[in-house]
C-alpha cells in the first residue's frame, strides 16, 4: 500500500512568516508513515530553506504539484480564496482555519469535497489533546514576544538600577488575563526585573499568576469569572461595565499594559476603555493581543499597527505575534501538526470518525458537507443574517 502525502504550502497571508512543518519533524512525519511535499520557498521567510527540507527527506516541489498530489494539505492560517478551487475532493485540510470566521470557506470546502480539520476547536481539557494543542503553542509564544514589543517601546528600562546616577524604579507591567499568553508574558516580564501584577476574571488563576513572581490584582465589586472546566464565562453586561470601571484606576497607574483575552470566533472583551486611555501616563505602553478585525482588548487598538494618542499612550494593536518569532512558533506548530497526523493516521489511511471527541471538535468538514454544528449552523444562515 503506497504512503499517504503530506503536502507543506507557503503561506499566503501578509505578513505571515510562519511554516507548518520544519525540517527536524519531516523525518518523523516518514515515520509516522506519510511522504513530504514542500512547497518552493514554503519555509525561507521562518529561516528554513528548502535544501534543509530535502535533506530530511521531502520533495520541494511547484504549489500547483502539491494540490494536485497531497492527499493532506498543511497550513498555518486560514485559507485564502483561492484554496478551495485549487483542491479537489477527497484530500485532507489542516491548519488554523478560524472556521467560526470564515464559514463561507468552510461551505466551499465542503463542497468541493475536502475534509477540513481545523486545531482551533481542539477540546483543550483533554489531557489527550495536549500535544496537538496549537492555540497553546501559539499564545505560549505570543505571550513571551508581547513584552519585548512592549519593551522596545517603553521608553525606560524595565528592571530596577542602581547606579552612579541615582537609583532607577522598574517599570510596573499590569497583564490582564492570566491564560497561556497571559502566564508567558507574566513570567517573561518578571525575569526581565519590571514589576508585575496579574489579573483575570477567575480566582483560581491567583495561585498562577503569583507562583511567576506576580502579584494578583484584586478588584472590589467585580464578580468571580469563573466557568466550567478552568475558563473564564461570558461576564453579563453590567458585570462588564464594573470590571471596566474597576479595571480604569489600576490601568492608568501601571507603566505598560499587556492585554491577553480572547473568545473563539466573538468579539473579545473591552477591557482598556478610551477613557481609561487618556488617564494613563504619556509614555506608557499597551500591546493588545486580542486585537482583530473583531475588536480588542483595548478600545483604540488597530490589529496590525501602532496609534500613539494625544496624551503620548502608545496602543499596539499586536494582532499576529507568534509570526513575528517564525521559526520558534513553527517548530513548535509542526509538532502540534505531527500529534495530529499520528492521532488521525491508522495503517496507512485518515481515519474520520466524528463520534470521536476530539475529532467532533476539529473535523468542520467531510464528505461533501459541514459536519461541525456550530459552522453548519453559521454556513445555513442567510447573508443578511435574519
Amino acid at each position: 500500500m503506497s504512503s499517504l502525502s503530506v503536502g507543506v504550502v507557503k503561506e499566503s497571508a501578509p505578513g505571515e512568516r510562519r511554516v507548518a512543518l520544519v525540517p527536524e519533524v519531516v523525518g518523523r512525519v516518514f515515520g509516522a508513515g506519510f511522504d513530504v511535499l514542500v512547497e518552493a520557498g514554503a519555509g525561507s521567510a521562518a529561516w528554513f530553506p528548502d535544501g534543509a527540507y530535502a535533506e530530511a527527506g521531502a520533495a520541494i516541489v511547484t504549489r500547483d504539484d502539491l494540490f494536485a498530489r497531497a492527499d493532506v494539505v498543511l497550513t498555518v492560517g486560514q485559507p485564502d480564496a483561492d484554496t478551495p478551487a485549487s483542491l479537489h475532493a477527497g484530500q485532507t485540510l489542516v491548519g488554523l482555519l478560524q472556521p467560526l470566521r470564515n464559514p463561507a470557506a468552510m461551505g466551499a470546502l465542503a463542497a468541493a469535497g475536502v475534509t477540513a480539520v481545523s486545531l482551533d476547536g481542539l477540546p483543550r481539557t483533554l489531557s489527550r489533546a495536549q500535544a496537538m494543542d496549537a492555540l497553546t503553542s501559539q499564545a505560549n509564544v505570543a505571550g513571551y514576544k508581547a513584552v519585548l514589543v512592549a519593551a522596545d517601546a517603553y521608553a525606560r528600562y524595565f528592571p530596577m538600577l542602581m547606579t552612579a546616577a541615582g537609583t532607577v524604579r522598574p517599570a510596573e507591567v499590569l497583564v490582564l488575563g492570566a491564560g497561556v499568553a497571559g502566564l508567558a508574558a507574566i513570567g517573561t516580564a518578571h525575569r526581565l526585573g519590571a514589576l508585575v501584577r496579574g489579573y483575570d476574571v477567575r480566582p483560581q488563576a491567583r495561585g498562577e499568576i503569583e507562583s511567576l513572581g506576580a502579584s494578583f490584582l484584586d478588584l472590589a465589586g467585580v464578580a468571580s469569572g469563573a466557568g466550567q472546566g478552568g475558563y473564564a464565562r461570558d461576564l453579563t453586561v453590567d458585570e462588564l461595565l464594573a470590571q471596566q470601571e474597576a479595571l480604569a484606576a489600576a490601568v492608568a497607574r501601571h507603566d505598560v499594559v499587556i492585554t491577553t483575552a480572547q473568545v473563539p470566533g466573538r468579539h473579545p472583551p473591552l477591557l482598556v476603555t478610551e477613557k481609561t486611555i487618556k488617564m494613563m501616563r504619556s509614555g506608557s505602553v499597551i500591546v493588545d493581543l486580542a486585537a482583530s478585525a473583531l475588536g480588542g482588548n483595548a478600545e483604540l487598538s488597530v490589529p496590525g499597527a501602532t496609534v500613539v494618542t494625544d496624551n503620548g499612550v502608545t496602543v499596539i494593536g499586536a494582532d499576529n505575534l507568534p509570526s513575528e518569532i517564525p521559526s520558534a512558533a513553527s517548530t513548535v506548530y509542526a509538532r502540534n501538526i505531527l500529534a495530529l497526523l499520528e492521532y488521525l493516521s491508522h495503517d496507512g489511511r485518515f481515519s474520520i470518525d466524528t463520534t470521536d471527541e476530539i475529532q467532533a471538535g476539529i473535523v468542520i468538514t467531510h464528505d461533501g458537507r459541514v459536519v461541525h454544528p456550530a459552522i453548519a449552523e453559521l454556513v445555513a444562515e442567510p447573508k443578511d443574517g435574519s
